[in-house]
């Protein structure tokens, strides 16, 4: 007499449920350009992500809530002259964004409250001088203070 072994698993009685359209974003151009670093970021606040743009990289912020179909007209953060390669939210500060390039420099935006109603072109700070492209960041959380990495 034979017996079937059934084994025993926290999982076999666990369904997956697709979310709902209104949950999701539409229509992204998310970039193409990413490195072995994250292309999007998100906090309690916003979601930013790693974009397709001409003349440079760019990089969408939307409000968590602001969800659907995303126009093509969204305004962007944009000021790097090459495409970004790595984005990162500031664990300190909800509305402080830094970005790295391929143009060897880094940016530390500042979103304002609401989200962007226009393109933010302008960084709070500019760290030049890097001899090879910025590939990855990270902001540490512990210490207040920021780390980057270029190619070698």
């Amino acid at each position: 007499m034979s017996r079937k072994v059934v084994r025993a698993s926290k999982f076999r009685h666990v369904f997956g449920q697709g979310v709902k359209a209104d949950q999701c974003y539409d229509d992204i151009r998310i970039s193409q350009m990413t490195w072995d670093s994250n292309f999007c970021s998100v906090n309690p606040k916003f979601v930013a992500m790693i974009v397709d743009a001409s003349g440079g990289g760019a990089f969408l912020v939307l409000p968590l809530n602001k969800t659907g179909r995303i126009d093509m007209s969204q305004p962007t953060v944009c000021g790097h002259t090459g495409p970004v390669l790595d984005i990162e939210f500031c664990p300190h500060n909800d509305n402080i964004i830094a970005s790295g390039s391929e143009d060897c420099s880094v940016m530390i935006w500042e979103i304002p409250e609401g989200g962007l109603v226009t393109p933010l072109n302008d960084p709070v700070v500019k760290l030049e001088g890097h001899s090879k492209r910025v590939e990855q960041l990270k902001i540490m959380a512990r210490t207040k203070q920021m780390e980057w990495h270029q190619t070698h």
